[in-house]
C-alpha cells in the first residue's frame, strides 16, 4: 500500500471542511489536486471514503471509520517530526518579544541576531509599548517574552531575569543650583520643574512611589517617552531630568549628573515570560542571559 501522510492530510480536510473548494484552500493545492489524490487513496483502500452526490461533501461509513486513524497518524508524523527536531535543537513557530517604546538596549538586539541565528525556523515578531501594559500581555499570552521596567522587584506571578537593579540620578545644566552637588536628597530636587519619563514606565514608578512614601508632591514641567528627549529638554534648562543611573552614562558636557538620595526602591530591568513557555522562549532567554552584562547594562529606557 502506498498511502502516503498527504493524502491523509487531504482527507481530513475534507472531512472537517465538509467542501472540497475550502478543503483546497486549507492544504493550499487545486481544488482538483485535492480530488486526484483522495480518489487515489480511495482506490488504495479499496472504498469510498467521501460521499459526492451532493454540493456537501460528506464522509460514508469507511469514511467516518477511517477519519479517526487518519487523524492519529497526522498527530504521530508531528510527534515524529518534533522529536527529530528536539535532538537537532531545530525549533519552528513563532516567539512575540516588546520592549518599552523608544527602547535601545544593544544585548536584547545582539540576543535576538543570535537566536535567529541558531534556529532560523523560528519567527520574531518584535513590538514596543508601556512597561505597565507589557506585563499584562505577558500575563495575557499575547507576549512570549518583554524587557520591562519596574519598581523593586519583576511581578512575582511571572519568571523574570533581572538585568539592571540601580538608583535615580537628576541631570542639571551646568550653571544650575544643584550642579556641583555630589548628591542630591529627593526632597531637594522635588522643588524644582522637573523633566520625567511618563506614568507606565518603571522609572516613573519608582520616583513616584518614592515621592509618595516622602508625602512629596513634584512638579513634573515636562513628560517625554525617549530618554534622550528628557536629556535634551533639561540641556535647555526645561527642568531637572530624572532618569535612571545606566540612562545617564552616556558623558554630556553640558549636563551634570548627580544622583537621587531618599529614592525607596530600586528601578528594575528585567526579563520577564509565563512559567512553562514553549522551548523557543526558554532558548531565548538563554541567549538573553548570555549576551546581556549582568548586573549592569547600559538601558536605554525603561
Amino acid at each position: 500500500m502506498l498511502m502516503e501522510l498527504r493524502q491523509l492530510e487531504y482527507f481530513v480536510a475534507v472531512a472537517d471542511e465538509a467542501n472540497f473548494t475550502r478543503a483546497a484552500e486549507r492544504v493550499h493545492i487545486s481544488q482538483s489536486g485535492v480530488s486526484a489524490q483522495l480518489r487515489q487513496l480511495e482506490r488504495e483502500l479499496g472504498a469510498k471514503l467521501i460521499d459526492r452526490s451532493t454540493r456537501t461533501a460528506t464522509l460514508t461509513a469507511a469514511g467516518v471509520a477511517a477519519v479517526g486513524p487518519a487523524r492519529a497518524a497526522l498527530h504521530a508524523a508531528a510527534l515524529v517530526r518534533q522529536a527529530v527536531d528536539d535532538v537537532n535543537q531545530l525549533m519552528r513557530g513563532r516567539v512575540v518579544v516588546a520592549m518599552v517604546t523608544a527602547c535601545t538596549v544593544a544585548p536584547l538586539f545582539d540576543a535576538l541576531a543570535a537566536f535567529h541565528l541558531a534556529h532560523p525556523g523560528v519567527e520574531i515578531t518584535l513590538c514596543e509599548d508601556s512597561s505597565d501594559r507589557m506585563i499584562e500581555q505577558v500575563r495575557a499570552g499575547l507576549v512570549d517574552l518583554a524587557l520591562v521596567g519596574c519598581a523593586e522587584e519583576p511581578p512575582t506571578d511571572l519568571e523574570s531575569l533581572t538585568i539592571v537593579s540601580e538608583g535615580l540620578v537628576a541631570l542639571v545644566p551646568g550653571g544650575h543650583a544643584l550642579a556641583k552637588r555630589r548628591k542630591v536628597a529627593l526632597a531637594e530636587v522635588v522643588a524644582h520643574p522637573l523633566v520625567c519619563l511618563p506614568p507606565g514606565t518603571g522609572i516613573r514608578t519608582v520616583f513616584d512611589r518614592s515621592c509618595a512614601a516622602r508625602g512629596l508632591h513634584p512638579t513634573v514641567a515636562l513628560e517625554a517617552s525617549a530618554p534622550d528627549a528628557v536629556v535634551d529638554l533639561a540641556r535647555r534648562g526645561l527642568g531637572v531630568a530624572i532618569l535612571s543611573e545606566s540612562m545617564a552614562m552616556r558623558p554630556d558636557h553640558h549636563l551634570a549628573r548627580v544622583p537621587l538620595t531618599g529614592v525607596t526602591v530600586p528601578a528594575i530591568l528585567a526579563l520577564i515570560w509565563k512559567h512553562s513557555p514553549n522551548p523557543a522562549v526558554l532558548e531565548l532567554v538563554r541567549h538573553c542571559a548570555a549576551t546581556f552584562t549582568i548586573p549592569s547594562v547600559p538601558a536605554r529606557n525603561f
